[in-house]
């Protein structure tokens, strides 16, 4: 874990106590060999999640400052971390900061095979990222649990790769949920889970799993100074922002036209049932060909069982032109089958229209950058858009937006194309999630702010 704040929680010693009665008065020996005594649910919890856990290492290039000199310096250091399976494929789900600057990520399972694993998507906001290793079979998927009904108190698990040591499990309590950590100068979180299982450096972006194995948050940073207050990012929150880092359109696929959420129904044993419900549905887009509806639940898509967000966009991941996907919809109590063609999308407005809707919404216009020239402002984004103009009364001259500003990303996505851009602009839900933060390059520099789009005529 980068951050100075960061250190390591003594761990927690148990002791678990068995009164065999039997063996002070000469009973059967084979009782204190039943297995079933052993087999705790912290112990079946952790059988079932260690074939999803991965355990993730590799060196990066990190600034050692030395007192007296001028300038940075640079060493190279030992990273470490954890990942979970989310998508049999070879996708894992981690914390940004374990991989970031790792040119070569090394992936161990709790088998001990080893793979290299590649960054696929991130978001240095809410430090997550995406990985993925290729893999010749299946991988097992961690269950995934709902962070909307935790208990202060209840039990909990971490596993992780604390201090290198893999598939190290640390058992504790929720000791309080919806804490605001300001983890950095630049990273604060508004709403973690603390907890006191042992947590330490190793152990972020590995998962804090309740008594059922299921799990309910991320382990992401440990307090200073103290003794078992560590803290997680609730699961909902981070499998939201996973299925925005492996959406079709910022990775570049066909776009689905889906916007939904996920519904938790309970059961009469109190359990919770998560449900996709589509909540609108782009013009022109396969979703509207195709015939969903907002108000649908969608069950499953090219056969893949559907609950959440993230499933809607694994679903679609790697789909070519010229799929047909089968898409099955439950809409008024009644199951629906529909089909999916993947075609190549029409554009739903020509560069000229992006560059007036930009230029009402923002007060800039834009303009891609080719990747040499993108390359040569050494960034760890994927590509930018350069501000070709600034509208002296619009929303980004007043956050001091330049000409000649490249913008890299708004909210949670990367404005690498302007298709990137048209998809931001284009969101039904954009007022929502107003003030937009903003970043973009200037001289080397990563700058960000926050901006209100201008309202429209009427608006």
């Amino acid at each position: 874990m980068p951050y100075a704040w960061y250190c390591p929680i003594r761990p927690w010693h148990f002791v678990a106590w068995l009164a065999l009665w039997g063996s002070l008065v000469g009973a059967d020996s084979s009782y204190a060999g039943d297995e079933d005594l052993r087999r705790t649910a912290i112990v079946r919890a952790y059988q079932e999640a260690k074939d999803s856990i991965v355990n993730l290492h590799g060196r990066k290039t990190v600034r050692a400052d030395q007192p007296g000199t001028a300038g940075e310096n640079f060493k190279q250091v030992n990273g470490m971390g954890t990942g979970i399976v989310i998508d049999p494929r070879g996708y894992i789900l981690t914390n940004y900061h374990v991989v970031e600057g790792v040119a070569n990520i090394q992936a161990t399972f709790a088998d001990k095979r080893n793979a290299t694993a590649r960054l696929i998507s991130h978001d240095p906001h809410t430090d997550l990222a995406v990985i993925k290793v290729d893999t010749a079979s299946s991988l097992p998927v961690i269950k995934l649990g709902t962070s909307s009904d935790l208990l202060t108190g209840e039990p909990v698990i971490a596993v992780g790769n604390a201090y290198g040591y893999e598939h190290t499990v640390t058992r504790g309590i929720i000791s309080a949920l919806h804490r605001p950590v300001q983890v950095s100068d630049n990273q604060q979180y508004t709403d973690l889970i603390q907890t006191d299982a042992s947590i330490n450096p190793g152990n972020s972006g590995g998962p804090l799993m309740n008594i059922l194995g299921e799990v309910i948050g991320i382990n992401v940073a440990v307090r200073v100074g103290a003794q078992g207050i560590g803290f997680a990012i609730p699961i909902d929150e981070a499998l939201d922002i996973a299925a925005r880092l492996v959406s079709a359109d910022r990775l570049g696929h066909p776009a689905h036209g889906l916007a939904g959420k996920c519904e938790y129904e309970s059961q009469s044993d109190g359990s919770l049932i998560p449900k996709y419900a589509v909540s609108a549905v782009r013009k022109d887009t396969l979703a509207e060909k195709a015939g969903v509806k907002a108000g649908d639940y969608i069950t499953h898509i090219g056969g893949r069982a559907v609950a959440r967000p993230l499933d809607v966009e694994l679903a679609f991941l790697g789909r070519k032109t010229g799929d047909n996907v089968a898409v099955e919809v439950l809409r008024d109590g009644k199951n629906q089958q529909l089909a999916m063609a993947i075609e190549a999308t029409s554009k739903t407005s020509s560069k000229q229209n992006l560059q007036d809707r930009s230029w009402d919404a923002l007060g800039i216009r834009v303009e891609p950058i080719s990747r040499d020239e993108f390359s040569a402002l050494n960034s760890h984004y994927r590509g930018g858009l350069r501000v070709t103009s600034v509208r002296k009364d619009g929303p980004a001259h007043d956050q001091g937006i330049r000409q000649g500003d490249v913008l890299v990303g708004m909210h949670v996505w990367q404005t690498v194309s302007l298709d990137n851009f048209s998809y931001i602009l284009d969101r039904d839900d954009l007022d929502t999630m107003q003030p937009l933060l903003f970043y973009i390059l200037r001289e080397g520099d990563t700058l960000f702010g926050h901006i209100r789009l201008a309202k429209k005529d009427g608006g």
